[in-house]
């Protein structure tokens, strides 16, 4: 590796030199070498990745690269051994020009985290250019009347090379007549002349043939040499003079065409014709420099032809002639430096290099996102340039070398706020007034899956008749993803559990891409009132994120049971048969039988009414049925001529639609008053002990009914707060609110079998079903209440009175 220290310098020990490089280039974040140019394939330059702190084994895992903006075939790096190496030809005059520093700019990057460095490769020059005249032959006429000490400027030769390499020294062939002087012209170079030793004679010598040789500094020295074929002039002995022989100039660039940039004078001593003066360019200056300026030939006056700017040019020598009109004409001679100062005429360029696009939105701060440089053509301060970054974005610029740049995240992204940015670095350069340029970056945020799927509520209510076909979709579930793509694509599931004795999977099923749930057959309300389960929405991405949702499935009810008689034990016959004994002493008004039927439905499907059929023998008029109490009672006396066995037939209906009816048939022997009591007092001593047991049951049933009615109160409270705030949504099959009835306008509810429904959620005990009526709705015509007692007992005929508010559902609660 070759470090550039100062000439002349001892160099230190290797062990302390790789120490000073090593603390150097941390310090910097840079790494200097130098190659001599016109080295060949595979010169060894520099160990970047030991001098960088780089593993050998981790350069090909970690994708190290080396990146040029300009020739980056000139050196490769071996990734088996981390050397960098010359790759191809490197031509300092071609890559530099005369520009005394020339360095080839390296990036080095690796990924895995993303590192960046800078590695700066000066390329020395060798002394592989001779100096080269433009001509190979300079013709000079010189009068013989020239004085001893008259000069004559020659045109130097150039070199491509710089430095001792470009350092030239001239040498003239031996004569007696001629020596040469060099003149200095203030770091603009060193320019040969011919300085008149002797008097010339022209009649002894008309002409000499003189070789001027140039010699660079190089180690090889190298030459060239041109031919000087000098005339001597016979006559005019006064040649016009400048004022100065060299004049310097500045001015600006881009000055407009016809500007003015010297006003020549020269002088000459002799008289008539031979003092007329012509003003011209030297045949010396090249046609570049023809092309920009203008001589006016009988003022002296140079002015500008053509743009002239810094960039390509920031000097121009131009070798100017004044000719008398004698004979033989007589030539002066002078230099003009015109040195062109810099404007700011050129807009900074920006370069970015994007390197880890798009982002990922949990990318860690810091992460370089792209590398900008920024060149100005122009110098000092009009070519110093500042890089700013709009609009206020989680990015920011950090200077890493001097007009580099990395474009790194300052904070937090969060692509479901933003998923993409537009950003613009704007360079500024330090003229006045300053130019300015700008490059768009777009930074596009790539998505990670950071949401899990989310629903509108976290329950749903779902109300679904009865006997619904297999396979109905009874509701459709949405979660939202804010997510994209995969990460956004959401399915459902049926969270399991069990149901009872079954498993949730049996009466419901979820699509796993559309959220559509089904019930898999026909729902019953007699076995399941509420259903209760989770469905599950999980994500696409990785890891998959979710959340579950509860969906409560209420079964309403159809009319699909019809009425079913309660008989006593030993009742028979076709269709069921009730038996009673009736004296026939009764009076009107007197409850002879009582029909019971219950109902597995509930509400209006569930709510009895009884009514009495014309039978064949039975007694015309003499009975009646009560309309929802099914008491059966006399309407007049019986009397003799009443047949001794009576049948009537009642009509069981309920108020479904359509409604479904039974029939149940009541047998009435009509015998005198003393048998009656036989038969009543052998009947009383069973029934004393079923009222006994009846009234406990009785006790007990009401204090059930009583805890279940407050925690119904409590539940509907609590729903009807939910419902407020959240509506339900109903589902696919049709269901309907259920019907509040007036209970005075139904009489009394039938009495029904005792029956626990159960409501299945999977959680918790079963609850009764209940009905709760608004008491807020208003009041309903109540009956007439009629009592009758036959010798001296309660005939059991109770007095019709108005429904309570709260009432069991369905017949579940049989009446007394």
């Amino acid at each position: 590796m070759l470090v550039s220290r100062p000439r002349g310098a001892a160099a230190p020990p290797l062990p302390l030199a790789l120490l000073l490089l090593a603390a150097w280039a941390a310090a910097s974040g840079q790494l200097h070498y130098s190659v001599p140019e016109e080295a060949k394939h595979g010169t060894f330059v520099g160990r970047v990745a030991q001098d960088l702190g780089l593993e050998l084994a981790e350069l090909v895992p970690r994708l190290f690269r080396v990146a040029s903006r300009s020739r980056g075939d000139l050196l490769e790096v071996n990734l088996q051994n981390g050397i960098l190496f010359v790759n191809s030809r490197i031509d300092r005059e071609e890559l530099c020009g005369r520009s005394a520093e020339c360095g080839i700019h390296l990036e080095v990057m690796v990924d895995r985290p993303l590192q960046v460095f800078h590695v700066e490769v000066e390329v020395r020059d060798v002394n592989d250019n001779p100096p080269v005249f433009s001509v190979t032959e300079q013709k000079l006429s010189i009068p013989e009347s020239r004085v001893i000490d008259s000069r004559f400027p020659l045109e130097g030769a150039s070199d491509a090379d710089v430095g001792d390499n470009a350092m030239l020294t001239y040498k003239l062939s031996p004569n007696e007549f001629f020596i040469l002087d060099i003149i200095n012209k203030k770091d603009k170079g060193k320019f040969p002349a011919l300085v008149l030793r002797k008097l010339l004679d022209r009649e002894e010598n008309h002409q000499f043939r003189l070789l001027l040789t140039a010699t660079d500094g190089g180690k090889p020295e190298l030459t060239g040499s041109v031919s000087l074929w000098i005339l001597v002039l016979d006559v005019n002995d006064n040649a016009p003079v400048f004022d100065r022989s060299v004049y310097e100039v500045k001015m600006y660039e881009n000055p407009p065409n016809q500007t003015l940039v010297i006003w020549l004078n020269a002088s000459d001593a002799d008289e008539g014709i031979n003092k007329e003066m012509t003003y011209s360019f030297s045949p010396l200056i090249p046609s570049s420099i023809r092309s920009k300026f203008l001589m006016n030939e009988r003022t002296g006056e140079i002015r500008v032809n053509d743009g002239i700017d810094f960039e390509v040019s920031d000097t121009y020598e131009i070798h100017v002639d004044v000719t008398d009109k004698g004979n033989p004409s007589m030539v002066g001679h002078c230099t003009v430096l015109v040195e062109i100062l810099d404007e700011n005429d050129n807009s900074p360029e920006v370069f970015v290099t994007s390197l880890s696009l798009p982002v990922r939105e949990d990318a860690q701060v810091g992460t370089v996102i792209a590398l900008i440089s920024v060149s100005d053509r122009d110098s000092g301060a009009n070519g110093q340039v500042t890089c700013t970054l709009t609009p206020h974005v989680p990015f920011k610029l950090v200077s890493t070398f001097k007009n580099y740049y990395s474009l790194v995240l300052d904070s937090a992204l969060d692509r479901e706020s933003v998923s993409a940015y537009e950003l613009v670095v704007t360079a500024r350069d330090g003229g006045s007034p300053p130019l300015w340029a700008s490059a768009s970056v777009s930074v596009e945020v790539a998505d990670v899956n950071d949401n899990a799927p989310a629903f509108a509520q976290p329950e749903y209510t779902v109300f679904v008749k009865e006997n619904n076909p297999p396979g109905c979709h009874i509701f459709t579930l949405s979660a939202r993803d804010a997510d994209a793509q995969e990460n956004a694509r959401v399915s459902y599931s049926l969270v399991e559990r069990r149901v009872g004795e079954r498993a949730v999977s049996s009466y419901v099923s979820v699509h796993a891409e559309s959220g559509k749930v089904y019930a898999l057959q026909p729902l019953d309300r007699e076995e399941l009132e509420l259903l209760q389960f989770q469905v599950s929405a999980r994500d696409a991405g990785f890891p998959p994120l979710g959340s579950n949702v509860t969906l409560q499935v209420f079964v309403l009810d159809e009319n699909d049971n019809a009425p079913r008689l309660l008989l006593p034990p030993g009742a028979g016959g076709a269709g069921g048969a009730l038996s009673e004994l009736v004296p026939r002493s009764v009076g009107a008004g007197h409850v002879v039988a009582k029909v019971r039927a219950v109902d597995a439905d509930a509400g209006y499907n569930a709510w009895l009414s009884y009514e009495l059929q014309a039978a064949a023998g039975g007694a015309r008029g003499a009975f009646r049925v009560a309309l929802y109490t099914g008491e059966v009672s006399t309407t007049r006396a019986l009397d003799e001529a009443d047949a001794p066995r009576q049948r009537l037939l009642v009509l069981v209906k309920d108020h479904g639609e359509p409604a479904l009816a039974a029939t149940a048939t009541v047998l009435l022997s009509l015998v005198e008053s003393g048998q009656a009591l036989k038969a009543s007092s052998r009947a009383s001593a069973g029934a004393a002990g079923a009222e006994a047991a009846l009234l406990d049951v009785n006790v007990y049933l009401i204090v059930a009914i009583c805890a279940v009615s407050s925690l119904l109160v409590l539940t509907l409270l609590l729903y009807t707060a939910l419902r407020c705030s959240a509506p339900p949504a109903g589902g696919a099959c049709g269901p309907a609110k259920p019907t509040l009835v007036c209970p005075s306008a139904a009489g009394s509810w039938s009495s029904s079998q005792q029956r626990r429904q159960r409501v299945c959620s999977g959680e918790g005990p079963p609850k009764a079903d209940l009905m709760a009526f608004s008491p807020s709705l208003p009041p309903c015509p109540v009956p007439d209440v009629e009592e009758q007692t036959i010798g001296g007992e309660h005939s059991g005929k109770e007095a019709l009175r108005a429904e309570p508010r709260t009432s069991h559902v369905g017949g579940r609660h049989p009446t007394a």
